[in-house]
């Protein structure tokens, strides 16, 4: 009798043991059969969110049935979606319905247009460019500017973190707080002595983002130099402008290595060897050292620079049109030597 109910016991606590290692397999136990991340969008069905879990899940039944189980397919919440080695059923359908989804980064580089901007970020977003597009246009109709380029300003270049589901106002609103952030009242004491105007400074910013190739040790000297030019009433003529001018006819398709006496005549009010005075808007996104060498500019007698070909993106610079003129032959025959057209 005894033994009896020792093997039922025991075929108890068997079936116990298998029906609940089943149970938390189920629902606990490991499911990702690779690492990735699962894009949900917010007109995703239940077929939709199987078909994207699908290639990352071992045992899609069993994740279907845990979702079922869990009003997955009545309740989520749409973003991109960590999937990692060891979560279970339970823990992946309670992210979905949570929310939790993955930040991605984004990079803000010199782009020369929003247009540019806007085609690459939202390669990491729900919406389409269009979408992005027309959003942007109508936040800077709302802040009186005409579109969505002249939101150039409100940008810096560094890396950002967003969501997947971000929306385009979402994302401006984080650089819009980022830009009156950045303008301290130090800041603008400093903007009112330079006796330019905002559009005006990050205009310059960006001729000397472009001119110093973004290293930070001859900005100031860039920006004091420009600063003379546009004082004495001279031209800046700033090759970076005339490929910007040239760039904006081409729609930024037409790489320009190096600008030629045919290019200073590009029709365009951004070009600075046709044009005195400061440009009407920056040539690219700047970052916030270049608005701050230009608030902050080095205080010296340069007219001139000419890249240097013996310290690789630097420059000589200097007061005198003939030790100028001397500079830039000596660059122009380096070109030719490397046969940089």
């Amino acid at each position: 009798m005894k033994k009896t109910v020792l093997i039922i016991a025991l075929i108890i606590v068997g079936a116990a043991g298998f029906f609940g290692l089943r149970f938390y397999n189920k629902y606990y136990g490991n499911n990702v059969e690779k690492d990735g991340y699962v894009l949900i969008p917010h007109k995703a069905d239940f077929k939709q969110i199987l078909d994207s879990v699908g290639p990352y899940v071992k045992d899609k039944e069993a994740f279907e049935a845990v979702a079922r189980d869990k009003n997955l397919d009545k309740f989520f919440k749409p973003g991109r979606y960590h999937f990692q080695s060891g979560a279970g059923n339970t823990n992946l359908v309670n992210m979905i319905k949570a929310g939790n989804q993955s930040e991605n980064s984004f990079r803000i580089g010199d782009f020369g247009d929003m247009y540019q901007m806007i085609g690459k970020v939202t390669k990491k977003t729900e919406l389409d460019s269009l979408h992005f597009v027309s959003d942007l246009n109508q936040v800077a109709v709302e802040k009186g500017y005409k579109n969505a380029e002249d939101l150039k300003k409100y940008f810096f270049i560094d890396t950002y973190n967003f969501f997947w589901t971000v929306s385009p106002r979402e994302f401006f609103k984080k650089f819009d707080e980022q830009y009156n952030e950045f303008w301290t009242s130090e800041r603008k004491n400093k903007e009112q002595q330079s006796g330019l105007t905002r559009d005006q400074i990050y205009a310059l910013a960006s001729i000397v983002y472009k001119e110093s190739g973004g290293k930070k040790d001859e900005m100031k000297t860039i920006a004091g130099l420009y600063l003379n030019r546009y004082r004495k009433g001279m031209k800046l003529q700033s090759d970076p402008t005339v490929i910007y001018a040239i760039n904006q006819q081409t729609n930024f398709k037409e790489p320009i290595k190096r600008v030629l006496y045919k290019h200073l005549s590009t029709p365009s009010p951004y070009n600075t060897y046709a044009n005195a005075g400061i440009p009407p808007g920056p040539i690219c996104v700047v970052d916030k050292s270049s608005v701050d060498a230009v608030l902050s500019a080095e205080n010296n007698n340069y007219i001139f620079m000419c890249a240097d070909p013996a310290r690789f993106g630097y420059h000589k610079f200097t007061a005198s049109a003939e030790e100028h003129a001397i500079n830039a032959k000596a660059y122009q025959d380096w070109l030719n030597s490397k046969n940089i057209k």
